[in-house]
Formats: C-alpha cells, sequence, structure tokens
C-alpha cells in the first residue's frame, strides 16, 4: 500500500509550517507532562532553510511530522531533535519513518559524527534502538554548554543541575558510526522480538526514573 505521506528535506519553502509546529511540540509536553527545551518558530524555519530537518506531509499538503538536525561541539556530535507528529496522524508508524529519514540525513551531512539524543517516550528509545543507538550516561554526550544551555526553559533544569548534569528524567542515547567499522564499543544489535519486549522495560525503567527523580524533587522543595 503506498503511503499517504510525503517525507523529505525540509527547504525554505517549508517555513510556513514552522509556527504549528512549535505549537505541536509544547502542546505534546504538556499532555506527557514532561519538560522540554523551548524552541521558536525562527528557530524551526531556520533548520528548515539550512537543510537540517525532515519534515513530513500528507500529499494534499497538511502538515504531518518534522525532526530536526543540531550540530556541536565543532561537528563531532550531532543531535536528531524536535521529533514530532500532528496528532491528526499517529498510530501510522510516521515517527519512525521520520527518525530514519533525520538519521540518514545526519549520516550524509557529518559521516563521522556521533549522533545522540535525550528522550522520555519509550517508544523513541525503542526507534533509536532500532537505528542503532545504545542508552548511555550524560558524560558521554557533547559537553558544549550551548547544549545544555538549551535545557534551561525544561521544567526539570533544576533536576539536571542538581544531579550536576550526570542524570535527568530524559534517557541519553547514543550512535556512534565507528562501530559500523568494527571499532569498540560494538554497535547494539537487536532482534525485533527482543524489542517488542524491551519496549515495555523501556517503559517501566522510565517511569521508574521519573518517579524517584520527581519524588526527591519535591522532597528538596518541601525543605
Amino acid at each position: 500500500m503506498k503511503s499517504q505521506f510525503i517525507i523529505k528535506e525540509a527547504t525554505a519553502a517549508d517555513t510556513h509550517y514552522a509556527e504549528v509546529i512549535v505549537e505541536e511540540i509544547a502542546n505534546s509536553a504538556k499532555i506527557r507532562g514532561t519538560g522540554i527545551a523551548k524552541r521558536t518558530p525562527d528557530y524551526v524555519a531556520g533548520k528548515m532553510a539550512e537543510g537540517k530537518a525532515i519534515i513530513a506531509t500528507t500529499k494534499d499538503g497538511q502538515w504531518a511530522g518534522f525532526c530536526y538536525i543540531e550540530v556541536w561541539s565543532h561537528g563531532q556530535f550531532v543531535a536528531n531533535s524536535g521529533l514530532i507528529v500532528s496528532q491528526n496522524f499517529r498510530g501510522h508508524g510516521l515517527a519512525k519513518q521520520i527518525k530514519e529519514a533525520t538519521f540518514n540525513l545526519s549520516g550524509k551531512k557529518y559521516p563521522a559524527a556521533k549522533i545522540f539524543g535525550l528522550t522520555t517516550g519509550a517508544a523513541v528509545l525503542k526507534i533509536n534502538s532500532e537505528l542503532g543507538y545504545k542508552p548511555v550516561v550524560y558524560a558521554e554526550l557533547t559537553q558544549d554548554e550551548q547544549f545544555w544551555s538549551g535545557c534551561k526553559s525544561c521544567v526539570n533544569f533544576d533536576i539536571l543541575t542538581a544531579k550536576k548534569r550526570q542524570n535527568c528524567i530524559c534517557t541519553a542515547m547514543l550512535y556512534n558510526p565507528a562501530w559500523e567499522k568494527n571499532q569498540s564499543p560494538k554497535r547494539t544489535q537487536w532482534k525485533q522480538r527482543e524489542l517488542d519486549k524491551d519496549l515495555k522495560l523501556f517503559e517501566r525503567w522510565l517511569k521508574f526514573k521519573k518517579t524517584i527523580l520527581l519524588k526527591r524533587k519535591d522532597k528538596n522543595n518541601g525543605k
């Protein structure tokens, strides 16, 4: 069956979607009850104009999904950020297609860079695992101060600072292109049946992590 979506590299011609994308990202974070770094329409539009984003639309021009690339530490790291699917088009596997397209775009533009992401979503963790990411400690991510300053608008920023930037509600995942050359550490390999099992484990882990960290936050605020 042919896809009802057009998934492509965004261009300056797509910038008129920027405002609805930012609004959808913010609304999604509120529904999940999680924090998220703030994006502006101008920032998202800039990523489109730079050719550092993937956008999905329907064949009649409705916006359906989006993700963009950020470059850190002088090109040593690349983040695939802002993955979002319109509520009108969820449940079609679109997030996975957009994420994979963004991952491939990152590899094309920055073939030697490590690709990473921070997420609170079990579904995104599963998608990342299928692409070859593995969970890592925060110390393995970029230490670029500008990247971490983007977390200041997140409602959980005080947890990040209290943990001295070593942990937070988000789970860190990393893909190293050196793994494809059989260099150490090796790429994590997953089987489909293991992924089905691990999605439930991811969900339980994220729930546990969120509960523990938020309890400590409330306890500290009480003091």
